[in-house]
């Protein structure tokens, strides 16, 4: 049974910091690309930060590259999103999401290439 835990969330003021974990279970990883999400009430779903499980390739939306980033802890299978210089325009329900698909990622992430996804942790950025 494919699992996908989030943890990390929470509330903190503009400029500063979170980082969010997930750890996806029942899944081999190396076939995997795994990506953060975000969504805020009455818009669609967007793809802020991804990462081929093997090879490291990593795409960011225009929104948040320079601030954000994302690794693996290989030995852990765990990923994490750090979000730094956080704006009050971050604030959402991030969700984390694998997927078996990659392709040339420009501006836009179908939510539709990942198949397996987490609850959701709210994050809360006040100005």
């Amino acid at each position: 049974q494919v699992q996908v835990a989030e943890s990390g969330g929470g509330v903190v003021q503009a400029g500063g910091s979170l980082r969010l974990s997930c750890t996806p279970s029942g899944l081999s990883l190396d076939n995997y690309a795994m990506g953060w999400f975000r969504q805020t009430p009455g818009k669609e779903r967007e793809g802020v930060a991804l990462i081929r499980w093997s090879g490291e390739t990593t795409y960011f939306a225009d929104s948040v590259a320079g601030r954000f980033t994302i690794s693996r802890d290989i030995p852990q299978n765990t990923f994490h999103l750090q979000m730094n210089s956080l704006k009050p325009e971050d604030t959402a329900m991030y969700y984390c999401a694998a997927g078996t698909k990659w392709r040339n990622y420009k501006g836009y992430v179908p939510p539709d290439d990942f198949r397996y996804w987490g609850q959701g942790t709210q994050v809360t950025v006040s100005s």
